[in-house]
């Protein structure tokens, strides 16, 4: 099931973000920028345990720009369409918001390509480049994400 985060959430956000992070898939969070962000967030829970198995937050970084982040899937729950309903339902929020251009950094192009994103060159994004990424430690030379935006 789809939702909003809760404050009651942000432990198993935050664990989720680390096992990805270790993976060098998302950059880690800490608790207080979770905290901090928890409205950006939606949870897919499983309906038959309640355990939250995917996470994904939109992040807006200007007037009109907003960022798809974070976005993870437990192991165990991938393939079944809850990637594209969290993003989905993060792009809906932005265009609720009137952001009609959303990015992400991502290593899975093949993805959000399906979605209707396509890749950019990260330069085409200087708004994030000076929030997130000027703190990060492969700016800039050793960045291997992929930058990809949806316009609509």
């Amino acid at each position: 099931m789809l939702r909003k985060a809760r404050i009651g959430d942000v432990k198993a956000i935050h664990k989720m973000i680390n096992v990805s992070a270790s993976r060098e898939e998302i950059l880690p969070r800490s608790l207080m920028d979770i905290y901090g962000s928890l409205r950006d967030f939606f949870v897919f829970t499983d309906d038959g345990t309640g355990a939250i198995v995917g996470i994904c937050a939109m992040s807006i970084i200007w007037e009109n720009l907003a960022e798809i982040r974070s976005l993870y899937v437990d192991e165990g729950h991938r393939f079944r369409g809850i990637g594209r309903t969290l993003v989905e339902a993060c792009i809906s929020e932005a265009i609720t918001l009137e952001l009609f251009r959303i990015f992400t950094l991502t290593f899975r192009v093949d993805f959000f390509r399906r979605l209707g994103f396509r890749e950019v060159d990260r330069s085409a994004l200087s708004e994030k480049i000076w929030t997130d990424c000027f703190r990060c430690s492969k700016y800039p030379d050793y960045c291997d994400e992929v930058a990809m935006i949806i316009e609509l």
